[in-house]
């Protein structure tokens, strides 16, 4: 008892919390998604930033660690991290797990060369056409459906820049990817010659909500997830919700050329 009241007085000689050391940890696994997800941006991007401090105000700490999608799922759902982050609804996902209130409002659309007079209105407009994609990724339950009429020919790989690369050499026509998305990779990875030549068609391929998901594999799950949905709906009805996408908008999750990530 002697020890620990000189490690608290230290602690508050220090301008240290105490209690730090005793807050539980919580583990989410989540894939690089700039700007709302990355081990480059500040805060680890807005979603990791508000799922943070959403936590925090509930008594945890928050580690992320930055897989691949389909790891960051699998692991997951294996029960090896209390979390996941962020998302798409799909019915088979809740065989393993929880689904938290809508995290992101997200707008999918199709990037395209300009040089491309391309319009669409039904999605048999685009019967023909090749399409960029990343694995393992769903957009959509309607898309998704249409994709397996095979009436396009969608070819996956793992990255923004593969995509936005073989849209540039014309190897495809289209590449569906949320909008701030598909505009952060063009900023981070082409010059601005090449970011010239994209542009986006200004129909919603799809208007979408995320998730943070909860391994049901954990007996712990269902009474965080109720935690966390509390918490998040005081940010919306405060407004700080909102806060945090209005930092984005204005910059502040990049980081400068000679800083480093931080989760301060």
């Amino acid at each position: 008892m002697k020890w620990k009241n000189l490690f608290i007085g230290l602690c508050l000689l220090l301008g240290l919390p105490a209690q730090a050391s005793e807050q539980p940890e919580l583990k989410i696994s989540v894939g690089d998604w700039p700007p709302y997800l990355s081990s480059e941006l500040r805060h680890n991007g807005v979603i990791a930033h508000l799922i943070s401090d959403l936590l925090a105000d509930e008594g945890y700490r928050v580690t992320f660690q930055f897989l691949p999608w389909p790891r960051a799922y699998s692991s997951a759902a294996a029960g090896r991290f209390d979390a996941s982050a962020v998302w798409m609804h799909k019915a088979e996902r809740e065989a393993d797990f929880l689904f938290s209130a809508p995290l992101l409002d997200e707008q999918f659309v199709f990037f395209h060369l300009k040089s491309l007079p391309f319009d669409w209105q039904h999605f048999d407009d685009l019967t023909g056409m090749t399409l960029g994609g990343g694995l393992e990724y769903s957009y959509g339950p309607q898309f998704d459906a249409f994709l397996a009429e095979n009436k396009v020919k969608m070819e996956r790989v793992s990255s923004d820049q593969q995509n936005f690369e073989k849209l540039l050499k014309e190897r495809v026509v289209l590449y569906p990817q949320e909008m701030n998305v598909g505009y952060a990779a063009l900023r981070s990875h082409f010059s601005a010659e090449d970011q010239a030549k994209i542009t986006h068609h200004p129909k919603p391929l799809l208007v979408n909500l995320s998730y943070l998901m909860l391994p049901k594999s954990l007996e712990g799950s269902p009474a965080l997830l109720e935690r966390f949905n509390k918490r998040l709906q005081l940010y919306r009805d405060s407004g700080r919700y909102q806060r945090y996408f209005d930092d984005l908008q204005q910059g502040k999750y990049q980081l400068e050329p000679s800083a480093s990530p931080t989760n301060e």
